[in-house]
């Protein structure tokens, strides 16, 4: 394990530069998907730098930058998949909304939609859609990196705001940079599990993971999109 910062790696083992024309702003927020399928290629440690210093230029409350990534790869990333792989066989404790209470109904016909479109593709690939969201979640859908984004348990749950900002930065600049991501909250319900095997101290809260890769285009997953509400809907103007 070696640690920079906030940023700490576990593994076996920049700035943009001009002229590399990085994507448009627009056309990575329009173009970014998340993807459920990886090539297990790895990715230099040098290149996910740039991407985790390109996301901590997010803004956050008094600049606090409440943030922290541990960043796992190659043979400890296989061991992260295993246990909470495990886990989730014996605990199955699946993906859900963590509502407080019942979703409003336009809110969960969204849920219902998606998880309906993303059937159709699963039984291509011959998986149940609860197997393929949960196993898949627990193993961050055979990315070669996975990052966890802790937070500090001093900070109440406002400096959750800052955190998803960051994640916004992050899967943005990933993807400018020809990775895909998938955003995984399931593995908060395994921390105990993460905490043990990447030595995770007790303080911290494991807010969410984030699956890291170059997307397998053969595999038919990478073909789903989940769908967006109209902005009608969700804006109201005074």
């Amino acid at each position: 394990m070696t640690a920079v910062s906030n940023i700490m790696y576990f593994s076996n083992e920049g700035k943009l530069r001009k002229g590399e024309n990085p994507m448009d702003v627009f056309e990575t927020i329009c173009d970014r998907r998340s993807a459920r399928a990886f090539r297990p290629d790895s990715i230099p440690k040098e290149k996910i730098e740039e991407i985790l210093k390109l996301t901590i230029n997010a803004p956050s409350a008094n600049n606090l930058q409440p943030w922290e990534f541990v960043v796992v790869m190659d043979e400890e990333k296989h061991r992260l998949s295993r246990k909470l792989t495990k886990a989730y066989q014996e605990k199955r404790l699946s993906c859900n909304s963590g509502a407080v209470k019942p979703l409003p109904k336009d809110i969960r016909q969204r849920g219902i939609q998606t998880l309906e479109s993303m059937k159709a593709y699963a039984d291509r690939i011959g998986v149940s859609i609860d197997d393929f969201v949960n196993e898949g979640s627990c193993n961050f859908y055979g990315a070669p990196v996975a990052i966890i984004l802790c937070l500090d348990d001093c900070f109440s749950s406002r400096q959750m705001v800052d955190v998803g900002t960051a994640v916004g930065y992050l899967v943005l600049a990933a993807h400018a940079s020809g990775l895909a991501t998938c955003p995984i909250g399931l593995i908060a319900d395994y921390a105990d599990e993460i905490k043990d095997l990447l030595n995770i101290p007790e303080n911290k809260k494991i807010v969410i993971g984030i699956a890291l890769g170059y997307p397998d285009q053969e595999n038919p997953m990478s073909q789903f999109r989940s769908p967006r509400a109209d902005v009608n809907k969700l804006v109201r103007w005074i």
